[in-house]
């Protein structure tokens, strides 16, 4: 078992206590994130002494540039992992949606955290308050850098026009404040909640208008697959909705091959033991798109530890998590249920329509 060189301090009384190094960006709402796992790792183990390391990422630093033309996997993930596969940090600490569904060999997702509001918010230029995407003029312009939002609401808002805006939440609120360039911007609304900015938030944008990014609104906390230790540390923080919402929806995209290069669109919804989910591919344009709901039903009681079968060191990974102390086959109805979803879209011609989005995306 292979846990790494862990890192000790020992305090004026001679007492030595292990240090757990969290990696995050260096984000302001990176910071609040990490912060706030932070906070629960020290409830739950007071013993231990916690050091946050900041670090900048590809994703970080290409600002003039769309996401979806960099064509890098782990734009907001490469320089953490690095850091973890060289014991530098224990854990690391991301938005799950900023995680490839197929990750580095000898990582793994050893926590999701219970979701905030998965959906995308509309946050108006001060000079427009009180409208919505319906009843902004014409040609107004929109800004989103996600090729998912815009395809949806292309779609559904044909009166409107869009326009990549990149930067942090702090930095695209300035570019739609300071200037007259966007009629609104389009920003997670699990980021602006995380911030205190819910005043901001000017409509949220219910599944009929724009479904959500994989793994929005979820943390994750990513460890070394091997380091027992610490896998077991925060694996008392996984939430089980959340987990099973979240192997399905990676495990459609992972089977679709999609990426922040193609639009991909997702809402799943746990009720009375049944797991719903919706997924759906676009055009560029939003004009061509296939969209279908699947549904799986889940053991009635998965949390009892009687029914726990999976230890730890087992290492069992679904679409990259690790969730020993979850019912594990509940976890394989999940994760089922979202790759027989990305099979009949796929039968219905969604790599195609992914194709010619992912050849135009390329060609802009």
């Amino acid at each position: 078992m292979d846990q790494g060189p862990y890192k000790t301090i020992r305090d004026v009384s001679g007492k030595v206590s292990r240090v757990i190094r969290i990696g995050t960006r260096k984000s302001q709402l990176a910071r609040i994130q990490t912060d706030s796992i932070a906070a629960k790792l020290k409830e739950l183990y007071p013993e231990v002494t916690l050091e946050i390391i900041g670090m900048t990422t590809t994703g970080d630093k290409i600002l003039d540039t769309a996401l979806s033309k960099i064509g890098e996997k782990s734009l907001f993930t490469k320089e953490l992992e690095t850091a973890l596969e060289k014991n530098e940090v224990d854990l690391v600490v991301h938005s799950l949606k900023d995680l490839p569904t197929s990750l580095p060999p000898g990582f793994t997702i050893g926590a999701i955290l219970k979701r905030e509001n998965p959906h995308d918010a509309v946050v108006l230029h001060p000079q427009n308050a009180g409208q919505t995407l319906a009843t902004l003029p014409q040609n107004s312009v929109i800004g989103t850098s996600s090729l998912r939002r815009a395809a949806q609401l292309k779609k559904r808002f044909p009166h409107l026009d869009f326009k990549d805006i990149r930067g942090n939440l702090n930095t695209r609120l300035k570019k739609l404040d300071d200037k007259e360039d966007y009629s609104a911007i389009i920003l997670a609304a699990a980021g602006l909640k995380r911030m205190g900015w819910d005043a901001r938030i000017s409509q949220i944008l219910e599944p009929e208008d724009c479904m959500y990014a994989v793994g929005q609104g979820a943390l994750a906390v990513e460890v070394r697959a091997r380091d027992t230790e610490i896998l077991e540390m925060v694996s008392v923080l996984h939430h089980k909705d959340t987990v099973l919402r979240c192997i399905a929806e990676r495990a459609f995209l992972r089977t679709l091959e999609g990426g922040c290069s193609v639009p991909v669109a997702v809402h799943s919804e746990l009720k009375d033991s049944q797991l719903y989910l919706t997924g759906a591919v676009y055009s560029l344009d939003g004009s061509d798109s296939l969209k279908e709901t699947m549904q799986a039903t889940l053991s009635a009681v998965n949390t009892g530890a009687e029914r726990v079968e999976e230890r730890v060191d087992e290492q069992v990974q679904r679409v990259g998590v690790t969730a020993a102390k979850i019912w594990g086959p509940d976890q394989d109805s999940a994760e089922r249920l979202g790759s027989g979803l990305a099979e009949l879209l796929i039968s219905r011609g969604a790599r195609e329509i992914l194709a010619v989005a992912r050849q135009l995306n390329d060609a802009r």
